[in-house]
């Protein structure tokens, strides 16, 4: 496939696409809002601007430490950061508030991404991790404006699926400025699809520079929910997957309170009901009472997963008991708390490899594995501990991407 034909299938599927927006609004109003941004209708930018795309929370929350750093460097430039979600968005506006501009990342087709640029103007563009769009990195390319690939990530699944369109994938990925690459394996993955070697470089994990530090007001407020009791936090869990830790549960009950936070809002409510329906005694953290006898609590929250983990005694990370890839083991790290994940963690493969070889984590097969784990982990404090330790040793002795970024993005401004 080349370009001509992946703009032919987006002019095609422009009405569905925007069609399944007005659809996920029903459930979900923020999706129904603000659609003509992703169609480029967009505030005119007239000062200089460094443009930063973080498709969702995650990423976002990655790109803090990166964002802080460019606004600090680059005073007299207003830094702009798109999203594709609603979380996303939400995320940006209450963490920066004024500081920064924000909008809705455009749909990638022609006369979208050229009227949504020329509104921009932007001395360059930061796409976080997997944000390839060739539509828009050609655009971005034929009016020269720098384009950076950071934090990038390609494990061995996602490259054969690149792979399947390798014309396609080489042409836009050439384009880009420079990709810089969470690690060697993702740079080697980079250049194995096409890319030539100059534009790669391995400038490590930004994630891994992370100064988020939790709310110490909200720990409090959260340790008034939680008491005494020890407790077992299940982040950013998928579906399919809190049927699994409720049915290992009720065969294996765990002497804590079963703190679950599911990766999507939307979800919130189906967990809770999936607890009820399983006879578990469950509270939500949004009902802000004491959950002394209850055997779940459901997170459903934005934007206080560190205070949860703050108050974890152990850390299990979610999107891994199904195949999903997993999501960042590093916050718990920060904190030196004990983490467990499943098998599919091809998202993190590197860092879940090293974790697990700096002994600072525990890979489980399933649910009723996971369960006895932590029942055992419960059992030895010193276990738990070292567990820990060895997490928070890790992730310090990989800082400094950030760091390298800044001297590239320098050198290209």
């Amino acid at each position: 496939m080349n370009r001509i034909y992946y703009s032919l299938i987006g002019y095609l599927l422009l009405p569905a696409m925007l069609l399944r927006l007005l659809f996920k609004g029903l459930k979900t109003p923020a999706y129904s809002q603000r659609i003509g941004q992703r169609l480029g209708f967009i505030k005119t930018i007239t000062q200089p601007v460094i443009w930063v795309h973080c498709v969702s929370v995650g990423e976002f929350k990655a790109a803090i430490v990166l964002i802080d750093a460019l606004i600090k460097a680059y005073p007299n430039h207003k830094i702009f950061i798109s999203s594709t979600t609603p979380t996303g968005s939400k995320a940006v506006t209450e963490h920066y508030q004024e500081q920064v501009l924000h909008a809705y990342f455009p749909f990638d087709i022609n006369f979208i991404v050229q009227r949504y640029i020329k509104r921009v103007q932007p001395d360059l563009c930061l796409l976080l991790e997997t944000e390839i769009w060739p539509n828009l990195i050609h655009t971005l390319h034929k009016n020269k404006i720098p384009t950076l690939l950071v934090n990038a990530r390609l494990s061995q699944q996602s490259l054969k699926k690149y792979q399947r369109f390798q014309q396609l994938s080489a042409q836009t990925l050439n384009k880009l400025s420079l990709i810089a690459a969470q690690n060697q394996n993702s740079a080697q993955r980079f250049i194995e699809l096409g890319v030539d070697q100059d534009k790669v470089l391995p400038a490590g994990n930004i994630k891994f520079d992370q100064t988020t530090t939790p709310d110490v007001a909200l720990v409090e407020q959260l340790k008034k929910l939680t008491g005494k009791r020890k407790v077992v936090v299940f982040a950013s869990t998928h579906k399919g997957e809190e049927e699994k830790i409720l049915n290992a549960y009720l065969q294996n009950p765990v002497e804590a309170l079963m703190l679950i936070i599911p990766r999507h809002p939307e979800r919130f409510n189906e967990v809770f009901d999936l607890a009820k329906k399983n006879k578990l005694t469950v509270a939500k953290r949004s009902d802000n009472k004491p959950c002394k006898d209850c055997q779940i609590l459901i997170g459903d929250s934005m934007g206080e997963m560190m205070a949860y983990f703050a108050i974890a005694d152990v850390v299990f990370m979610g999107g891994s008991l199904v195949k999903t890839g997993g999501h960042n083991m590093l916050e718990p790290a920060t904190l030196s708390k004990p983490i467990l994940f499943g098998p599919h963690v091809f998202n993190f493969s590197e860092i879940s490899t090293a974790l697990l070889e700096q002994q600072g984590a525990i890979q489980v097969q399933d649910a009723n594995q996971l369960l006895r784990e932590i029942t055992q982990l419960f059992s030895n404090d010193k276990m738990r501990k070292n567990l820990g330790s060895n997490a928070n040793q890790y992730f310090k002795s990989q800082q400094g991407a950030v760091k390298t970024l800044l001297k590239s993005i320098k050198q290209l401004l």
